[in-house]
């Protein structure tokens, strides 16, 4: 008994120092594991958000230049366009009414001086030559009021047909204009929603790898608490079997028996530590290597594919915005030709 008593204390400060370490042991493993993960999972928001804002901005900013471009395009062109035919139009019937009307004064001069001529050869017959020569200068008279009537009539027809032409083509600059910022606003609203949709998908993904490893976590925990509880019976046990034979064996056999037990004990709690403690580690450090790898998998994944889409949706629209601007411009082209080819046929047929 009194030998009992001196190794009991012995035991129970060995176990209770066991117990100690495989605590101390569990909790620093939980710590570094949660920091790890927190760590991880922050760096991987940060870097997702910092991406999608960059590329959202890219993609915003190549738009809105490739559309300005487009529409400072289509403005200058059918500007130069109007105004070249406006002054070809203007030019050729200016020349054609001022020829016009000089060819019809010549000929207004060359009879009247003719009447004239005639009248002071024949002084016998002067009433009669009076009168032809009052009439031939009225019918000159009246053929350079018409024809200067039909000029003025020509121009201003002219000046009417430029005025409708000029607000036709600015008509259709205003509208293309408007449809080309509808499409921008749309082009940008929608890259704005697939970028969002992107950010709250890899929000998801992050929230579903933190809860995996908070679950793994709590499953090692729960596993080393079960080893340990399991280690402190089985040392309990142990204690109270050496207690029951010191009671009925010699001191000395006792003395060696208790010291052997706690050798055996102290070795088997060790290895179960050191065991429990290995598979912690290696659990903890497959479970974040592998969320890791599918975090950054699902976030390549995820952004390679948002922004392809992005990028096709942008070429599609900036290419049928190209093809509607050069056919609404070659529409212009040709009903400004028409109308000036018409102006020119009539003015020339009126003259």
């Amino acid at each position: 008994m009194i030998g009992s008593l001196r190794i009991n204390p012995l035991v129970e400060v060995v176990v209770v120092v066991v117990v100690v370490v495989v605590v101390v042991v569990v909790v620093v493993v939980v710590v570094v594991v949660v920091v790890v993960v927190v760590v991880v999972v922050v760096v991987v928001v940060v870097v997702v958000v910092v991406v999608v804002v960059v590329v959202v901005v890219v993609v915003v900013v190549v738009v809105v230049v490739v559309v300005v471009v487009v529409v400072v395009v289509v403005v200058v062109v059918v500007v130069v366009v109007v105004v070249v035919v406006e002054v070809v139009v203007v030019v050729v019937v200016y020349s054609s009414s001022s020829s016009s009307s000089s060819s019809s004064s010549s000929s207004s001069s060359r009879s009247s001086s003719s009447s004239s001529s005639s009248s002071s050869s024949s002084s016998s017959s002067s009433s009669s030559s009076s009168s032809s020569s009052s009439s031939s200068s009225s019918s000159s008279s009246s053929s350079c009021s018409s024809s200067s009537s039909s000029s003025s009539s020509s121009s201003s027809s002219l000046v009417v047909v430029v005025v409708l032409e000029v607000v036709v083509v600015v008509v259709v600059v205003v509208v293309v204009v408007v449809v080309v910022v509808v499409v921008v606003v749309v082009v940008v609203l929608v890259l704005v929603v697939v970028e969002v949709v992107a950010v709250v998908v890899v929000v998801v993904v992050i929230v579903v790898v933190v809860v995996e490893v908070v679950v793994a976590v709590v499953v090692v925990v729960v596993v080393v608490v079960v080893v340990v509880v399991i280690v402190v019976v089985v040392v309990v046990v142990v204690i109270v079997v050496l207690v029951v034979v010191l009671v009925f064996v010699v001191v000395v056999v006792v003395a060696v028996v208790v010291v052997v037990v706690v050798i055996v004990v102290v070795v088997v709690v060790v290895v179960v530590v050191v065991v429990v403690v290995v598979v912690v580690v290696v659990v903890v450090v497959v479970v974040v290597v592998v969320e890791v790898v599918v975090v950054v998998v699902v976030l390549v994944v995820v952004v390679v594919v948002v922004e392809v889409v992005v990028v096709e949706v942008v070429v599609v629209v900036v290419v049928v915005e190209v093809v509607v601007v050069v056919v609404v411009v070659v529409v212009v082209v040709v009903v400004v030709v028409v109308v000036v080819v018409v102006v020119v046929v009539v003015v020339v047929v009126v003259v």
